[in-house]
């Protein structure tokens, strides 16, 4: 398995058959609203461009994964994008009617904690809560997943989450070999954070048995964690900080 990371959480999976695309935000610079213009400065998202080599491979796009529906996970040009190659989509149940009256393919509708056949493996929907407090019930439904293909590294796509009890478990029994986590520590102009703090990320990165893979960075204007924070923190080689456009083969 190769990882391509794209942008935020935008990445896309390549397998030995697939090529599976992850939360396509994929607009231009400034093309969605400021998620915070109090805490912190206004800006327009997304802060950063696609890198240029991402067109080669999404352009190799075979299946789509959607976590939510948050802009910062499926933009408008990432819906076109979709829409326009009918490209096939696995997503929770609790999303799907939403998408395919946006005109996108969906295939596969999971629920929570059910594993179920996907690509000749298999894909669990794991639970995901979008924040500390009572903030978690305004930002919605969240759903990461689980895979498991032939002759490839288990993967945990955690979504936006924090470190709760129930990603927990996840690592601690089935042990991933590949996780990948928020780790920019989102905020909005009100209430606590919306994603894993420093404190979380380090516990998340110290239970954790497999490589670990912090995505969510550097892209959005309610993210103050940024990339050389975490390398301070964390010295592991068994954790992969990315910048924009890079790829790393787990095989």
């Amino acid at each position: 398995m190769t990882y391509h990371h794209l942008r935020n959480a935008t990445a896309v999976i390549e397998t030995e058959t697939e090529y599976i695309l992850v939360d396509p935000m994929l607009g231009e610079v400034g093309s969605i609203e400021a998620f915070t213009s109090k805490r912190f400065p206004p800006l327009r998202n997304p802060l950063v461009a696609l890198p240029d080599q991402a067109l080669d491979v999404l352009d190799k796009t075979t299946h789509a994964l959607i976590t939510h529906q948050h802009a910062d996970h499926l933009d408008e040009a990432g819906i076109d994008f979709l829409k326009e190659r009918q490209i096939p989509i696995t997503c929770s149940r609790l999303d799907a009617d939403a998408l395919k009256s946006k005109g996108l393919h969906v295939v596969q509708e999971l629920e929570y904690n059910k594993p179920v056949s996907f690509l000749g493996g298999t894909i669990q929907g794991t639970s995901a809560t979008h924040g500390y407090g009572k903030v978690a019930e305004l930002m919605g439904n969240v759903m990461g997943f689980y895979i498991e293909l032939p002759n490839e590294p288990s993967l945990y796509l955690s979504s936006d989450t924090i470190y709760t009890q129930d990603v927990k478990d996840i690592i601690s029994k089935k042990e991933p070999d590949v996780s990948v986590i928020p780790c920019g520590s989102a905020q909005l102009d009100e209430h606590e954070p919306i994603l894993m703090t420093m404190v979380d990320i380090l516990k998340f990165v110290e239970d954790c048995k497999g490589q670990v893979i912090c995505n969510h960075l550097e892209a959005l204007n309610h993210c103050p964690t940024q990339r050389k924070d975490l390398k301070n923190n964390i010295t592991l080689d068994t954790v992969w900080i990315p910048e924009d456009g890079a790829k790393k083969d787990y095989s």
